[in-house]
């Protein structure tokens, strides 16, 4: 059986995770990578067509699936088979800017990503729970590369920014003097403690040029998903050899570098943490923490 798992753009966070399973995984495995658009609606939409059997997603997507909340149009048999790394989602801006909360985006132009990104629709939860209204700045729809660009040229004032380590915000912090944007006090905490699939994640000093001290920001847990088709053997497989490479991963791939960590926290606190919005494990996922100690 091909073990075919849907990742994201070439080059893109997932694909990049994605690409380094599937060299833990084919000794034993035949896998085929699939750049899917739109990476965690795209991928959870494959999964209930039965074009893949495992999908990277942001984990905030994976109870709207299962509920068949917009923009599914029914409720998909998604099931939780693995974490794969928190990583901080941020608003840069460069470092001459007058900017340093944000609140102090009201009024200027932002780059909030593409209308259809789960980016974009992060800026609409954290907005939405913080009382930010979108009429109160100017939203600008741009990918990544051409708002990194935009920044530089001073077109905007702020970009949303994915989860670091990513190529194209390295790339801005070596060409652009930059700074992070800071949350108001009691702002990160609402949105964690509202939102329930965001974690608080710490940018540490040093990670980008023009990171000059640690800054805490909303983390999103992105997450390997699964169908309840899928064979349990095959689940308890694939997941098995990811926990048992986890370190593998981690050296291979800089954005695993805390896989093993959040499989210390599954071990100490249960999956819990690790279903959001209720969306269970795959029984074949659960044999698989068993069989590694993890769940009792």
């Amino acid at each position: 059986m091909t073990i075919r798992i849907g990742t994201s753009e070439k080059g893109g966070t997932f694909n990049r995770q994605g690409e380094a399973l599937a060299a833990v995984l084919r000794p034993a495995h035949e896998v085929d990578i699939y750049t899917v658009e739109g990476s965690s609606v795209g991928s959870a939409f494959m999964l209930h067509e039965d074009r893949l059997d495992f999908g990277f997603s942001a984990s905030n997507w994976v109870g709207r699936a299962r509920r068949g909340d917009e923009p599914f149009k029914e409720p998909i048999a998604i099931r939780m088979a693995a974490p794969a790394n928190v990583g901080p989602m941020f608003f840069v801006v460069r470092a001459d800017s007058d900017l340093h909360t944000i609140d102090d985006m009201k009024g200027r132009r932002v780059s909030v990503n593409i209308l259809e990104s789960g980016m974009y629709q992060h800026t609409r939860t954290i907005f939405g729970i913080l009382g930010i209204s979108f009429d109160s700045f100017e939203p600008v729809h741009m990918g990544f590369e051409e708002g990194a660009e935009a920044l530089i040229d001073g077109r905007i004032d702020a970009q949303w920014q994915c989860p670091i380590p990513n190529p194209v915000m390295t790339d801005l912090a070596n060409r652009c003097d930059i700074r992070v944007l800071d949350y108001g006090p009691g702002q990160l905490d609402r949105v964690i403690q509202q939102a329930g699939f965001y974690r608080l994640a710490v940018m540490k000093a040093g990670c980008l040029r023009g990171v000059a001290q640690d800054s805490e920001q909303v983390g999103v847990l992105n997450v390997i998903t699964t169908h309840e088709r899928v064979p349990e053997e095959t689940v308890r497989s694939v997941i098995g050899c990811m926990v048992k490479n986890a370190e593998v991963l981690g050296r291979a791939e800089e954005l695993y570098a805390g896989l093993a960590e959040l499989f210390d926290e599954m071990k100490r606190d249960g999956v819990q943490g690790f279903e959001p919005d209720g969306v269970p494990f795959h029984p074949g996922a659960v044999a698989a923490y068993r069989d590694a100690g993890l769940l009792a």
